[in-house]
């Protein structure tokens, strides 16, 4: 099943299936006690099959409907993000294989939809993206063992890191949280696709292209610590909920790598692809 957020023609959001042929699907015409959101679904009692159900229903006899997609959890309550967990990634940076996931934070208003713009602040000159697929906690716990992670997992979206290099390495003990989290700076989407529907989300191919130029093409078979170690070794430490966002990490391409360095401008546009989870898209402007 596919879920997407949408913003109607009048202005309202609804959340809607998406079907196969592209075509957004009102789930709550056909069971209006379903919530008005991808949170909410997750955070009810057995929502997702609920959802569904709804979702196959319309397939069949719609209704359906036409609007603008946004961000699937628009305000998670943890974004929390993995670096270096690609091995030819950590290879690029000259960097030693992680023994253990490095783990960092953004923060919920980082978070922005599809054709959202990414705004870059006016103290940022090396700007960069990183395509990720991001992982959508569907039931909380903590303590959770690596033979139960799966199951605590609602779905994964395509994601992209943006980060202000500048920022997260160049200025006094690295700032990581201030070059990861600038407004803007984490885009989600298009869609939450449910776990069932992927399948082994350890083999799948993840690009990123900017202004059309593939930048990033590797799979996640490449990962150092898969889905269900990092659920593990996160909740020892504190519960994961219900629409917390976990960011795998990001394969090779990163601009800071190349020779010479490729940062983001004003007027770029980059898309992340990702095997079955659609095109996350999003242009690039300076900051107002």
């Amino acid at each position: 099943m596919r879920l997407a957020m949408l913003r109607t023609q009048d202005g309202t959001t609804k959340v809607a299936g998406v079907g196969l042929d592209g075509r957004y699907i009102d789930i709550r015409e056909i069971d209006n006690s379903l919530p008005n959101s991808i949170l909410e679904i997750l955070e009810a009692d057995d929502g997702l099959n609920r959802a569904a159900h709804a979702v196959a229903q319309g397939l069949v006899k719609g209704p359906f409907l036409e609007g603008t997609p946004l961000a699937p959890i628009a305000r998670p309550g943890k974004v929390i993000c993995i670096g270096l967990n690609y091995r030819d990634h950590a290879e690029e940076t000259g960097a030693a294989i992680p023994t253990e996931p490095v783990v960092f934070n953004k923060f919920p208003q980082a978070v922005v939809g599809p054709d959202d713009a990414v705004e870059l602040p006016a103290v940022a000159h090396e700007v960069d993206y990183e395509a990720e697929l991001v992982v959508v906690i569907g039931k909380g716990g903590k303590n959770i063992p690596k033979s139960a992670a799966l199951s605590h997992v609602a779905g994964y979206m395509c994601g992209n890191d943006v980060s202000a290099r500048d920022w997260q390495k160049g200025r006094p003990g690295g700032q990581w949280l201030l070059g990861k989290t600038p407004d803007t700076f984490a885009p989600t989407g298009p869609w939450l696709v449910t776990h069932d529907e992927v399948g082994d989300a350890h083999q799948v191919r993840v690009q990123l292209r900017l202004n059309g130029q593939t930048m990033q093409d590797s799979t996640t078979k490449e990962l150092i610590f898969g889905i269900e170690e990092l659920i593990a070794h996160l909740s020892q430490l504190f519960a994961l909920a219900p629409g917390d966002l976990i960011f795998t990490g990001t394969p090779p391409g990163v601009g800071a790598a190349r020779k010479p360095p490729v940062f983001i401008k004003p007027g770029d546009v980059m898309e992340v692809e990702i095997d079955g989870l659609g095109v996350l898209r999003n242009p690039v402007v300076a900051a107002k």
